[in-house]
């Protein structure tokens, strides 16, 4: 679906969905004081530190210092991008998502016609694999399927099935105009035919589970071999990932993943034991390919075969991959001998020398400058300007990090050059930060305490808001931060920290935002009184105005006393 997500149904969302029920589906949450504790799903630790706060519809982590509301789990725990993430929310609180479009918002219709295209993609996995297996030309199909080494397991693993050689073997079972939406059938003179016939159909889920499209090979030579779902409402091919569903069931957070290019390469893989390769669907590996798998994995190795075609695709692939680069990020080139595929390879050679080939792949680096060089003489001066040449437009993609200096560093070598137009920010070596970072002191300044109350109780403004302040007439350290977020508060008035907290995602503030919200105020209060805590806030928010208005007068002052 296309459109922006209407802000309204955001705060509504966090409003009407419990934070605590949403984690405790997730990770078993146990009742501790006012909060809900258990052991981070973040990061590996023996006692909690993982903390839920129903009030202010948060979590916080005192041992990693993650934290968020019910979108930034999602979006931290599932993988998920912020659309996606609210998607699944809406889908936990049983509500359709809105879509402005032209200024006008759209809900149900929309909402629910996606919802058929799902429905419909599922029913039709369905009839092809009954089909591989009922239908008597299905024995064609289940015969090749064989003869690459595919057993019952594997093919139920992946929802193999056949499509009919007949025009009409969905479009007699379903509606044909959804069968039209969903890419299964095309229009031809007024008539609806079956798109995909007499092939193998492997269903193309996304990481949630979900059919989106389907790729089809034909049994025997004819043309085209293979054949994918055009793009629809639910499949856009650049982004999705074949096989990417089945490998995290069997490992949520791999190693590494290997990105072949083919369905059976995925199938044969898993079936000799290789539980992390994934294929690009016919189509070059994209930077939303690269976004993707990055979300659960920290090392990809591209795996192309060693012929011509091969090698230009993984040439190909540079571009797309020095942008997705970051510290922490690693991509490696596995590149096969000639005369195989990754299925007839793990044949030959078997499970235990295959995983070592692919230990033994090539850094992104070393492959990258290996090709650069071919057939360029680096004793000329000539040939030094070209690799200058062909090399910066592909570091200059690369995100400022130590690594980006580090390639450039090495084209200085290879260009035999002191220096070249680097950019001017360049990274810098830091000490790796505490796994447990110190814990707040809970002694703040009184202006970060008052602004830590409003975060977390931002009803609170409704006691400031009857106040008339003159700005220029106080001072404080922070004065000009601490007027900002007041004035959003005041303006917007977010039902909890949770709707707050989404005004400032990927704003310059929102890590201050976080840290207040997750200091505890009042550790020695078991239960909170709001009478009690408007007395407290107002008391507070009094003494700041106060002290504020007399830093101001002394400031005067002593720029009066200097003029003199």
């Amino acid at each position: 679906m296309t459109g922006k997500i209407p802000r309204y149904f955001i705060d509504d969302l966090l409003t009407r969905v419990d934070i605590v029920d949403l984690i405790d589906k997730h990770v078993p949450l146990k009742k501790t004081g006012a909060n809900y504790t258990a052991r981070c799903p973040f990061h590996s630790e023996k006692t909690p530190s993982f903390s839920v706060n129903r009030n202010k519809q948060f979590f916080h982590c005192f041992g990693c210092g993650v934290s968020g509301n019910a979108i930034g789990f999602l979006m931290d725990f599932n993988h998920l991008d912020f659309v996606e993430a609210v998607e699944d929310l809406a889908t936990f609180a049983g509500l359709a998502v809105p879509r402005e479009t032209n200024g006008h918002t759209h809900s149900e219709p929309n909402y629910n016609a996606v919802k058929d295209q799902y429905q419909l993609l599922e029913q039709a996995a369905a009839f092809y694999v009954n089909s591989l297996r009922a239908n008597s030309a299905g024995k064609k199909a289940v015969g090749y399927l064989k003869s690459r080494g595919v057993n019952d397991e594997l093919a139920k693993a992946f929802m193999l099935g056949y499509a009919p050689d007949e025009w009409q073997a969905l479009t007699g079972r379903f509606e044909p105009k959804l069968l039209s939406e969903a890419g299964m059938a095309i229009e031809k003179d007024g008539r609806v035919y079956d798109r995909f016939r007499d092939r193998i159909m492997y269903p193309i889920r996304d990481k949630r589970g979900r059919i989106v499209g389907f790729g089809g090979r034909v049994l025997d030579d004819s043309l085209p071999k293979y054949l994918n779902s055009p793009e629809t409402a639910v499949f856009h091919k650049s982004k999705e990932v074949y096989g990417l569903y089945e490998l995290l069931k069997k490992d949520g957070k791999p190693k590494r993943i290997l990105v072949v290019e083919g369905y059976m390469d995925v199938i044969a893989l898993t079936g000799a034991g290789i539980h992390y390769a994934a294929a690009t669907l016919g189509t070059s590996v994209s930077p939303a390919h690269f976004d993707l798998l990055f979300r659960f994995s920290s090392e990809l190795v591209l795996c192309f075969d060693g012929d011509n075609a091969g090698k230009i695709a993984a040439w190909r692939a540079m571009e797309p991959a020095f942008g997705a680069l970051k510290d922490g990020r690693q991509i490696r080139i596995m590149l096969l001998p000639e005369e195989h595929d990754p299925d007839s390879l793990v044949r030959e050679e078997g499970l235990e020398r295959f995983t070592e080939r692919v230990g033994r792949s090539q850094s992104l680096s070393d492959y990258f400058f290996s090709v650069l060089v071919e057939g360029l003489n680096l004793n000329e001066l000539e040939g030094r300007s070209q690799v200058v040449n062909k090399a910066k437009p592909y570091l200059e993609k690369l995100p400022q990090s130590v690594f980006r200096d580090m390639m450039f560093a090495k084209l200085n070598d290879l260009a035999q050059v002191n220096s070249l137009d680097v950019s001017k920010k360049s990274a810098r070596l830091t000490h790796k930060p505490s796994a447990t970072p110190k814990p707040v002191n809970r002694i703040l300044p009184l202006p970060r305490r008052v602004l830590a109350m409003l975060i977390q109780y931002p009803e609170l403004i409704k006691q400031a808001e009857q106040k008339e302040i003159i700005w220029e007439d106080l001072e404080f350290p922070g004065i000009n931060l601490f007027q900002l977020i007041f004035n959003d508060i005041l303006k917007k008035k977010p039902g909890t920290t949770a709707v707050l907290l989404e005004y400032y995602r990927n704003h310059p503030n929102e890590k201050l935002i976080k840290t207040l919200a997750s200091i505890e105020l009042f550790p020695q209060v078991q239960q909170l009184n709001a009478g009690w805590l408007e007395i407290e806030f107002n008391n507070g928010f009094e003494n700041l105005l106060a002290q504020a208005k007399k830093e101001a007068e002394f400031q005067k002052l002593l720029t009066k006393d200097k003029k003199h």
